[in-house]
């Protein structure tokens, strides 16, 4: 990412620029729910894009945050009444702020988040799995919270909502970590394994104590994403198409760096759009429950 990308203001721009998966899946949703997907994307997205920053853009994250700071007390003026929104400056902001006063996202939740985003501009590994699964609350398990919300699904959905955040986000640093530790960061726990894995190098020359390295981690992402689908009942038919769209292509990314680990250290494990479209018009026929 460049400072640059942190900047971007359309907020569709963001979210297709951002994730290939997530923003074809999101197109099965109603119109007025992708809408509001797409705002909250934006947001997080744009927090996101200011710590993966290269170098680092560590005073343009504080700014954003404060922006946020001011929207949530109410001291930003109010833009024209026909949007409802702050106007703190940052446009990007401002929507998401209107968005969390009418969906009644919890403040602590996006707090959590940024707290999640801030640690990366100095965290540079997590050692046990208790610390990456603080850091994964704040920075996955609240997106699958923020989108119960917006579904309007009953808190017993919560549970399952933030088990597949967690489930998506682990399943992330799986097939993004030799990208993650070019930035210099570690999310998944030794737990044992030789530091040497956690280089190129070292996991090319002992390729079986990668394999289990990283397959560990995909256990555990299968395990979070059972509990996560467990969930699927809550969620309406005309919604549950997108999600369970999503789900099948990090299952399909989590079989094939399964299959072979060292391909994270030659390409990025993406599913194509063709891929993703026709297994959501599968979903659609099964209505997600296949």
């Amino acid at each position: 990412m460049t400072g640059a990308a942190a900047t971007l203001s359309n907020p569709d721009a963001i979210f297709e620029r951002g994730s290939r998966t997530y923003y074809n899946a999101s197109r099965f949703f109603p119109r007025a729910l992708r809408e509001r997907v797409t705002t909250l994307y934006a947001f997080v997205r744009s927090a996101d894009d200011y710590v993966d920053a290269t170098p680092q853009d560590a005073a343009g994250f504080m700014a954003f945050r404060e922006c946020w700071n001011i929207a949530a007390s109410g001291d930003a003026s109010i833009g024209e009444a026909s949007t409802g929104e702050a106007n703190t400056g940052d446009a990007i902001v401002d929507r998401f702020a209107a968005l969390a006063a009418d969906a009644g996202f919890e403040r602590a939740w996006v707090e959590a988040f940024l707290d999640a985003m801030q640690a990366d501009l100095s965290v540079r590994a997590y050692d046990s799995i208790d610390d990456t699964l603080g850091y994964v609350y704040g920075s996955a398990e609240v997106i699958g919270l923020f989108m119960a919300r917006l579904m309007e699904l009953p808190p017993a959905s919560y549970p399952a909502a933030r088990a597949l955040g967690r489930a998506m986000q682990y399943v992330n640093f799986v097939r993004d970590f030799a990208e993650d530790r070019a930035l210099g960061r570690r999310y998944l726990p030794l737990e044992g394994a030789s530091p040497a894995v956690a280089c190129e190098a070292g996991a090319r020359a002992d390729e079986g104590a990668f394999n289990e390295f990283l397959r560990r981690h995909v256990d555990r992402y299968r395990a979070w994403a059972a509990e996560g689908r467990s969930g699927f009942g809550y969620i309406p038919r005309r919604y549950r198409v997108a999600i369970a769209t999503a789900m099948d292509m990090y299952d399909w990314t989590a079989a094939r760096v399964y299959e072979r680990p060292l391909v994270v250290w030659e390409r990025a494990v993406k599913p194509g759009k063709a891929r993703i479209i026709a297994d959501a018009l599968l979903n659609a026929i099964s209505g997600g429950q296949r």
